[in-house]
C-alpha cells in the first residue's frame, strides 16, 4: 500500500524537497499546536456555518468551502505567511516566475455523509496546457484531526509524473491521516482528492496554495480582499495576495480618473497607497531582471 512520508515541522528544506520532488506530497508534523488550530477554527466558524454545501458531485454536497481568509482571518494571515512553507514556495516556484500569489484561500469542511472526492490534479484549473513547469504548491493545514473515517485527503504519492489519464488504483491511494495542527504539502501535479466521511463529525482542513505569479489565481484576491481591506494588511501580504508587479509590466493599471487628475500607468500598489512618482510600467529593479 501506497503511504505518505512523515517530517516534523522544523525538518531542513533540503529533506523537505527531496521527499516532495519523489513523491509530490508530505506531512509536516506539529506546524502549529493543537491549541492554535482550535483558536483558528473558532475565528472561522461563523463564516464556515454561514456557508452553503456544494452544489455538485466535484465540490461535495456535504462540504462547504469558505474563502476570503486573508480578509476575515488574523490567524490564516499568519498560516499564509508561514516561513516554513514559503521556504518550500521559493524552491517549487521562483525557478518559474519572479514572484509567487496567494492562489487561494479556502476552509474545506467535509461533513458527515460526504461521499469521496475524485481523484483530480489541481493543476486542471488551467486545464492541461502548461507542460513541463509545475505551476503550483497547496497546503492543507488540518483544523481538527484527519482520520480515515472523517475524510482525510487522499493521495496517490509517486503520482507526479503520470500522464492526466492515468487512473490510480486503490493499492497506489493513501490518506493524510493527521492530528490537527499538522500541514499536508503537495504539489499542483500529484493526483488527491478529498476522502469520504464515514464517521460522525466534520473535518475541517485550511486550504492554502500558492501559484506563478504569471497565472490566474483561482480566487480572485482582488474581490476576495478589496483595496479598503488589503491596505490595512502588511506590506507582504498585500504583495502576496497580488497587489504587487507580477514582473516587468506584468500587473499595472489605469485608474479611471477624469483627465488629468491622476496617472495613466501605476503599480497595484497604488491602490493602496495613492502613491505613484510618474507613470511608470514596474520598478527598475524588475526592468533590471527583463535586461539581464
Amino acid at each position: 500500500m501506497a503511504d505518505l512520508q512523515r517530517l516534523p515541522a522544523d525538518a531542513p528544506i533540503e529533506a523537505v524537497m527531496a521527499v516532495l520532488d519523489r513523491d509530490g506530497a508530505l506531512i509536516l508534523e506539529g506546524v502549529i499546536s493543537p491549541q492554535t488550530a482550535l483558536a483558528m477554527a473558532e475565528e472561522l466558524r461563523p463564516y464556515v456555518e454561514a456557508t452553503q454545501p456544494g452544489q455538485d458531485a466535484f465540490t461535495g454536497f456535504k462540504t462547504t468551502r469558505t474563502g476570503a481568509l486573508a480578509a476575515r482571518s488574523a490567524g490564516c494571515r499568519t498560516a499564509i505567511l508561514d516561513p516554513r512553507i514559503r521556504a518550500i514556495c521559493d524552491r517549487v516556484l521562483l525557478p518559474n516566475c519572479t514572484r509567487y500569489q496567494l492562489h487561494l484561500g479556502q476552509l474545506i469542511r467535509i461533513m458527515p455523509g460526504q461521499p469521496a472526492q475524485p481523484i483530480h490534479r489541481d493543476r486542471w484549473a488551467w486545464g492541461q496546457y502548461l507542460k513541463g513547469v509545475e505551476p503550483q504548491l497547496n497546503t492543507i493545514w488540518a483544523l481538527t484531526d484527519f482520520t480515515a473515517e472523517n475524510g482525510a485527503t487522499q493521495v496517490v504519492p509517486g503520482s507526479i509524473d503520470w500522464p492526466d489519464n492515468r487512473k490510480a488504483t486503490p493499492e497506489e491511494i493513501c490518506q493524510a491521516t493527521m492530528k490537527a495542527g499538522s500541514v499536508l504539502v503537495y504539489t499542483g501535479t500529484v493526483f488527491h482528492g478529498g476522502g469520504a466521511n464515514t464517521g460522525e463529525t466534520d473535518r475541517w482542513g485550511l486550504n492554502i496554495t500558492y501559484a506563478l505569479g504569471w497565472l490566474r489565481q483561482e480566487e480572485n484576491q482582488y474581490l476576495s480582499c478589496p483595496p479598503e481591506i488589503a491596505r490595512t494588511l502588511e506590506p507582504e501580504l498585500q504583495q502576496l495576495i497580488g497587489y504587487a508587479m507580477g514582473s516587468y509590466a506584468l500587473g499595472y493599471y489605469t485608474p479611471p480618473l477624469p483627465p488629468g487628475e491622476g496617472p495613466e500607468v501605476v503599480p497595484p500598489e497604488y491602490a493602496l497607497t495613492g502613491d505613484a512618482a510618474g507613470s511608470q510600467l514596474g520598478s527598475a529593479e524588475l526592468l533590471g531582471a527583463i535586461n539581464a
